[in-house]
């Protein structure tokens, strides 16, 4: 999924190959790009026993589109998204990679993108819902034996895989 500023169409923010590590974490790679930069992490992990996951952190933004004081802040391995409200509803985001949180001589880079707080945020929300989304599993019959269809058992089935 692509993200792009309303005030600046040069910058983007795009989050792609979604893994399930295990029924608790979840791993995606994100790019970041403006002019002149672009910053690509692999293996953002964000997990089920997070504070706060990042849906929720977009959703309590969007909520909150007759504004607020000061910054909001979410955060996860090596991704850290800032959120400020500004005037006329947009809200400017900041998105911050940084590889290596332990080491001094790492690098750091941020892209700032404008959304407005409303409907955009909403449906922003919603997008990256979608994206972190596990699928459902879904219920197929497998017969027991080729002999007969008496002992029928339901098997789960993952539906879905990798999503962009």
């Amino acid at each position: 999924m692509v993200i792009r500023s309303g005030q600046d169409p040069g910058v983007r923010v795009r989050l792609h190959n979604r893994q399930f590590l295990d029924e608790h974490e979840t791993a995606f790679s994100i790019d970041i790009d403006a002019d002149g930069l672009h910053a690509h992490l692999r293996d953002v992990i964000v997990a089920v026993w997070d504070i706060e996951d990042l849906p929720g952190f977009l959703d309590g933004l969007a909520d909150s589109f007759r504004g607020w004081t000061g910054t909001r802040s979410w955060a996860a391995s090596h991704l850290r998204l800032t959120a400020a409200f500004h005037s006329r509803g947009h809200v400017e985001l900041r998105w911050t990679l940084r590889p290596w949180d332990s080491r001094q001589d790492s690098w750091e880079a941020t892209v700032t993108t404008w959304i407005e707080a409303g409907q955009q945020m909403t449906g922003l929300a919603a997008d990256v819902r979608d994206f972190l989304a596990r699928p459902e599993p879904v219920l197929f019959q497998v017969p027991p034996c080729t002999c007969c269809l008496e002992h029928v058992r339901f098997v789960e089935r993952p539906v879905g895989g990798d999503a962009e």
